[in-house]
């Protein structure tokens, strides 16, 4: 397995899909799914307009958490070849996306959708990533699902 490619990333720059997609492609991988966390610019429920995000992380904990992830995901799911597990941090507008969660494996009944729909409930879980939302009203910190348990 440890041939297999992982690529973990936080990030300025933008994402290109098609890149990272071509990085976890094996010549035997069928099937590549992908979650895209994107910036949302209004948020209906809650009557809320953001302008802007802004993405902080520790680096080295947040890679270490997010390797912890992708450990994981390869453990319930052995038949998953590539992974790639990417968070943007800085100041990103609406319609960017701000994370990605891509997994690779030989056919798409593999698991490989649940596998990446994992990756990205953990990374909101464990992984310590901060945001601040800028909107016309001014600007505040937002509440995560940041919440691992003793020894995560």
């Amino acid at each position: 397995m440890a041939d297999y490619p992982l690529i973990i990333l936080i990030t300025e720059n933008e994402l290109d899909l098609d890149d990272l997609t071509t990085r976890i492609t094996l010549p035997q991988t069928g099937a590549v799914v992908l979650f895209t966390g994107v910036v949302r610019g209004e948020t209906k429920r809650e009557n809320r307009e953001t302008s802007l995000l802004e993405y902080e992380a520790y680096k080295p904990m947040a890679e270490n958490k997010m390797r912890q992830v992708a450990e994981e995901i390869r453990v319930r799911w052995p038949v998953v070849q590539g992974i790639a597990i990417v968070q943007r941090i800085g100041k990103l507008k609406p319609m960017t996306p701000t994370t990605l969660i891509a997994c690779g494996a030989s056919h798409r009944d593999s698991g490989v959708f649940e596998a990446a729909r994992y990756g990205i409930d953990r990374l909101k879980e464990i992984v310590p990533v901060w945001k601040k939302e800028f909107s016309p009203n001014g600007e505040t910190w937002i509440e995560g699902h940041y919440s691992p348990k003793p020894g995560e």
